[in-house]
């Protein structure tokens, strides 16, 4: 994506999370610290399962009224459902903003001349009351924003900007081990430490208790992180549930299909570093863990 170019999320949702409560109400169940975002910081988090697996991913972001998520679409009423469980009396409101903000994506060359222009170095800047963030998952995937739709057109003229298909968006973010399709899939097929939580920075082990805290501590300390999930490339089709071998030891499975597939693959007997640049078969199909990955 080049220096002048934006690309449209739009099968993204937003919440709102606001009320009296609402900072303790989700520091004590998602996997990041809350205390770290702020005007000037935002984060990537997540909400796992009681027994540390996969349940929602989302950013938060700072707002004068409480902390918008920015989470899947197709998972969002999922997510609210999910966090009304934990609301108990807590004095926190709960409320799908989707139809009034739009997710945008900016290079991070762009995001750079932006903190110039505002004189910051912050990772969260704002601009026309629009929040632009870094990518706290990888900075080559670029800067965030998240828009009143009212207002995009307009920002996106101010800052001279031409919107591009957004398939450029998910390729590269396909290369570089992010799933951003499909990813309602991965609910309770894998745990949290399985979906690169820690690389992508989901995790604060140091902010205390989180909902699944204590499988995903003991995985940690343990060094039990035997299987990831990483991104597969095939010309033919994939399909969810696919067996992956190598040298026909299975290996691991399909979980997310086309366009864009990740498979949950082991990482320990056999080591990825045997097989993660051969040709593997899936149900019969040839495939390979992309290259990009580390």
């Amino acid at each position: 994506m080049k220096k002048d170019q934006v690309v449209i999320l739009e099968k993204r949702g937003v919440i709102l999370v606001s009320g009296e409560d609402a900072k303790d109400f989700l520091q004590n169940i998602i996997t990041n610290d809350i205390n770290k975002v702020s005007n000037k910081n935002s984060i990537f988090a997540a909400l796992l399962t009681p027994q540390g697996k996969y349940l929602n991913e989302f950013f938060i972001i700072h707002n004068n009224r409480g902390y918008l998520l920015d989470c899947s679409e197709s998972s969002t009423r999922e997510l609210i459902k999910d966090l009304s469980k934990y609301k108990l009396r807590s004095k926190v409101e709960i409320e799908d903003f989707s139809s009034k903000f739009v997710i945008g994506v900016i290079n991070d060359s762009k995001f750079q001349e932006l903190q110039k222009e505002l004189k910051s170095n912050e990772n969260t800047i704002t601009y026309r009351d629009t929040p632009f963030f870094l990518d706290p998952r990888n900075k080559d995937l670029g800067a965030r924003m998240i828009s009143n739709l009212e207002k995009l057109y307009l920002t996106i003229k101010k800052l001279s900007l031409n919107i591009i298909d957004s398939k450029e968006y998910y390729s590269l973010a396909h290369e570089l081990g992010v799933p951003e399709k499909g990813l309602v899939n991965l609910k309770d097929q894998l745990f949290g430490l399985e979906a690169n939580f820690e690389a992508f920075k989901a995790i604060d082990f140091k902010k205390g208790c989180f909902v699944g805290q204590e499988n995903t501590a003991r995985m940690k300390l343990k060094n039990k992180l035997r299987r990831r999930l990483l991104p597969i490339s095939s010309t033919e089709k994939l399909n969810i549930g696919d067996e992956i071998t190598f040298n026909n030891i299975k290996i691991g499975k399909i979980l997310i299909d086309q366009p864009y597939p990740f498979g949950l693959i082991k990482v320990l007997e056999p080591n990825l570093e045997d097989f993660k640049d051969k040709i593997l078969l899936a149900s019969n199909k040839e495939c390979k863990i992309l290259e990009r990955v580390k």
